[in-house]
């Protein structure tokens, strides 16, 4: 007889261990149910391990200009393989860390891969091959994930042409890379190998570095990019890569012609597919849509006591959203009053150096969707706190409606833009508007100070521009 619990999340990325901490403390009996580490990828090969590597080698750039400071350094070098084995200790640790939130919730942990069945049933097969069946009263939540997209004529071979787990596990630093994709994947990676002393190119296929973000801030990503020594092609496409050589001849349409670029890796960041294979979806009966499991805005599937959350499901495949994700199916499964997700009001971040945030309208869309707005922009050349921290790159750019003020939107590239942004999508979720933005005092010194300088630039009451 299959062992019964209230609910069964399979999959314990950032989706999955919050749904099941969540069901816990509404006092459901879990289990969760993982096929290789607790913490799924984000904490093991995505949000948490990349985050070492950023500062790694942030810290080795604020060494080579540590005499813009004042400071007199010797000669330093980047210890690859130290600056990996930083990354992999932090994940370590951040995994023994969700391992721990499991006992204390007291969620049983079951190695494995799992597999839905009829009658809200998952069966999971442990390492050695053993299948073993488990009930759920109340639910079982698919938190499954994504991984690195395959381009159709770019397979990825784990040592010429790589994807993301591969690049923050090499064993050699390669002396040039090409990223194909400038997400926030492909443009952190390019700034870490970059800043680390690789030559590296980025090939973009659409019109704009990071393309999902206000055109300004393409412009102005690209613009540090070119300071930094990375070569990026936009409206270019990678046709081919010969790895039959020593290292990769890449092929690339450019809209200035063929070009051919001799370098040691490609790394693959063009996006992700969903990991909805094999784990029982068409024997249930679960409906999928271009790739993802069909959900409703409680994360209910097309079968009744079956919900998916996270990367396998159409909404933003981002960490915090499947967490929000995860939390909010779980209420809803205990039966308590919970709020759908606003997908409108879901912040972005990209941690290379400067970083990028934003969310809500870009100008653009303000714009197509009918807004009359008003524009603000605050340089952090303008700031003081940025002029004494000698990170007076970048921006902050604000988006209201001129009607009613309402906030539609912010864009911010920077030094620590990522920490600022959740101003903004709290004030927007209480319906701020501008007005109370003008009238909130900012701290000074702070980077913050842009947020309330944008705004007032505005509507024409700048005071330190």
């Amino acid at each position: 007889m299959a062992q019964t619990y209230d609910v069964i999340v399979i999959g314990s990325g950032p989706g999955g261990y919050p749904a099941a901490i969540r069901a816990s403390q509404l006092g459901l009996k879990v289990a969760i149910i993982e096929k290789e580490s607790l913490g799924g990828i984000c904490l093991n090969w995505g949000c948490i391990p990349t985050k070492a590597l950023l500062k790694s080698a942030q810290v080795f750039e604020y060494i080579k200009h540590a005499k813009d400071y004042g400071i007199n350094v010797g000669e330093s070098s980047a210890d690859f393989s130290g600056v990996i084995k930083r990354s992999r200790g932090v994940a370590d640790s951040m995994s023994k860390g969700v391992s721990f939130l499991m006992k204390k919730n007291k969620i049983d942990v079951i190695m494995g891969a799992g597999k839905v069945k009829g009658q809200k049933t998952v069966e999971v097969t442990d390492k050695d091959g053993k299948k073993t069946d488990y009930t759920a009263n109340k639910g079982v939540i698919i938190a499954t994930g994504a991984r690195a997209r395959e381009l159709p004529n770019i397979k990825i071979d784990g040592q010429k042409i790589i994807e993301y787990r591969k690049a923050m596990s090499l064993e050699k630093q390669p002396a040039s890379l090409l990223v194909i994709g400038s997400g926030a994947i492909g443009m952190e990676f390019a700034y870490v190998y970059a800043s680390m002393g690789t030559k590296v190119t980025v090939v973009e296929f659409l019109p704009n570095l990071v393309p999902v973000e206000d055109e300004e801030i393409s412009k102005e990503i690209a613009k540090q990019y070119k300071k930094l020594g990375v070569d990026t092609y936009v409206n270019s496409t990678v046709e081919n890569v010969d790895t039959s050589g020593n290292g990769c001849v890449v092929s690339v349409k450019t809209p200035d012609g063929q070009k051919s670029f001799q370098v040691d890796v490609v790394l693959s960041a063009a996006g992700i597919v969903s990991n909805i294979e094999n784990i029982g979806l068409e024997e249930t009966g679960i409906k999928t849509e271009k790739g993802k499991i069909a959900v409703n805005e409680w994360y209910e599937t097309s079968v009744p006591g079956f919900y998916a959350i996270g990367d396998c499901t159409p909404g933003p495949a981002l960490a915090h959203v499947a967490t929000a994700e995860g939390i909010i199916c779980a209420e809803k499964i205990a039966g308590h009053k919970t709020e759908a997700l606003d997908y409108g009001n879901i912040p972005g971040c990209t941690y290379c150096q400067p970083e990028i945030a934003s969310v809500g309208y870009t100008e653009k869309k303000a714009r197509e969707a009918g807004y009359d707005i008003k524009v603000g922009k605050f340089p952090f050349k303008a700031s003081g706190k940025a002029t004494a921290a000698g990170a007076t790159d970048g921006f902050v750019k604000v988006i209201f409606d001129s009607k009613y003020g309402e906030f539609l939107g912010a864009h911010m590239i920077g030094t620590n833009v990522t920490e600022m942004i959740a101003e903004v999508v709290v004030a927007r979720k209480l319906e701020t508007t501008s007005h109370e933005i003008l009238r909130s005092i900012h701290p000074h010194p702070t980077m913050s100070e842009a947020l309330k300088g944008a705004t007032e630039a505005a509507y024409g009451e700048a005071i330190d521009l």
